[in-house]
């Protein structure tokens, strides 16, 4: 299996010569910027001992890659909009002997609707997509009862789930880890519990 710096030599490669995963900008900071933050879930992830992952939204495979790397669950669904991100992710999958992994091109929501996978799921990630609430939405349509959601957010993350505890339904935050030397957070919320 590949280390995480074979991951960033092809994300830099094929941004380089391909079509755009991350904006130019962010080549100079890929480690702390992607790679990093995404690392961040490692631990979250791997104390809940979910098996079976979806990413909303996967890019360039962030956070998804990295965790799979690092050994967090068993099998992966990646789902991603644009095609040329999708082909790079089945591309460095298959070249990349990862086992478990399932790259779909689609829009997140219509995949869904379409799919037949409610409740299929054990876990979900997310960074750098849609607003929290919509995303806790989408998570509770995927996730099976008990699943836990690692969202990825930014300084206003309090803001965008603007609900008191009472009158959240259906979902519970857990945990809000903040990264070290950023404004970044993630947000560990388990959907589908009896209140």
């Amino acid at each position: 299996m590949p280390g995480l710096r074979a991951y960033a030599e092809a994300v830099l490669s094929w941004n380089r010569n391909v079509s755009n995963l991350i904006s130019d900008k962010d080549e100079a900071r890929f480690v702390e910027r992607h790679l990093l933050e995404s690392l961040a879930g490692v631990t979250l992830a791997n104390s809940q001992g979910v098996g079976r992952w979806i990413d909303l939204g996967s890019g360039a495979g962030l956070p998804a890659i990295p965790l799979i790397l690092c050994g967090v669950g068993r099998d992966w669904t990646l789902v991603e909009a644009r095609r040329t991100k999708a082909l790079f992710l089945t591309k460095f999958a298959k070249d990349s002997g990862l086992h478990g992994v399932e790259v779909a091109c689609a829009r997140f929501e219509t995949w869904v609707g379409e799919g037949g996978v409610q409740g299929q799921f054990d876990g979900m990630t997310s960074r750098a997509t849609l607003k929290a609430m919509p995303t806790i939405e989408l998570a509770m349509k995927v996730l099976m009862p008990g699943g836990r959601l690692l969202l990825w957010k930014g300084s206003s993350w309090a803001d965008e789930l603007g609900l008191t505890d009472d009158e959240r339904t259906g979902w519970r935050l857990v945990e809000s880890r903040r990264l070290p030397n950023s404004s970044c957070v993630v947000l560990e919320i388990v959907v589908g519990e009896a209140t």
